[in-house]
């Protein structure tokens, strides 16, 4: 089963995943060395913005823009 499934079938508490939330309506989910940032819409929607591969103790700043402009073109329309 993906991650994606095990989330939307189990939560994010069943999954072997752990989220934060980074700003305002910005999250990131956390899975091994994975990040994904995304968004919640509407209900139990949520829009996967960016992904990349953690190498550091703090994430990138470049990852966080991508993100976070992509955040704004969601939310924003």
């Amino acid at each position: 089963m993906s991650l994606l499934a095990s989330i939307e079938e189990l939560g994010f508490s069943g999954a072997a995943a752990h989220v934060r939330q980074i700003e305002g309506k910005l999250w990131e989910v956390k899975v091994s060395r994975h990040r994904v940032f995304y968004v919640s819409i509407a209900g139990p929607e949520m829009v996967l913005l960016h992904a990349y591969k953690k190498q550091g103790q703090k994430a990138p700043g470049r990852e966080l823009d991508v993100a976070r402009q992509r955040a704004k073109e969601i939310l924003n329309g």
